[in-house]
């Protein structure tokens, strides 16, 4: 589930939000994974991942992940993503250009106190992408973590939340012999400039 703070009522928000609210009375699951594409600067190659959208505050579209992570050092050295996701369940693709940046620290914290301590035990003891000799490394680095955790336990500084925010979507909805609709919103001089385009 994704959490709407502060529901923007610009266009391409409200669209979003009503596609979004018909996916989950369709039953689609997993409705908050997302695929966000980076640019590696070093590999001159874009890489792709699917992380879980937690929230939506007007036009910040926010996820959590380690600020060391491939993706996270790839985000600093630049900041314009792309976004998909696809909900099977209402055939729709929404697409999105947007510059990505971190939230605040006290955004973090208080997401961080909300989750449960196994979640966060497993934020603090992964070196997120790190070569590891085995599995067993994990459960052990993460039972440890586990053991000595308390209510006192802070978030730490390599791990919080992403922000972007968008200034392109692309709203496709696919209808019989590929008459699929391509409903476009264009950030331009802070108005939002709408188009339509061929299947």
């Amino acid at each position: 589930m994704i959490n709407f703070l502060n529901p923007s009522l610009e266009k391409p928000y409200i669209l979003f939000q009503s596609l979004y609210q018909k996916a989950l009375d369709h039953g689609q699951k997993g409705v908050e994974a997302i695929s966000v594409s980076s640019f590696n600067k070093g590999a001159n190659e874009v890489e792709a991942r699917y992380v879980n959208l937690k929230y939506i505050d007007v036009n910040e579209w926010i996820f959590f992940s380690n600020y060391n992570s491939p993706k996270g050092q790839q985000f600093e050295s630049h900041n314009q993503v792309s976004v998909l996701i696809y909900w099977e369940s209402i055939n729709t693709q929404i697409r999105m250009k947007a510059k990505i940046s971190k939230t605040s620290s006290e955004f973090s914290d208080k997401h961080f106190q909300g989750r449960t301590k196994e979640k966060n035990a497993l934020a603090i003891s992964s070196n997120q992408s790190q070569v590891i000799g085995s599995f067993d490394e994990v459960t052990k680095n993460f039972n440890e973590t586990l053991e000595v955790m308390t209510s006192e336990t802070h978030r730490p500084d390599f791990w919080g939340g992403y922000s972007f925010i968008p200034y392109y979507f692309e709203f496709w909805q696919g209808h019989e012999n590929r008459l699929n609709k391509r409903h476009v919103f264009k950030l331009q001089d802070d108005q939002w400039k709408e188009q339509l385009l061929q299947p």
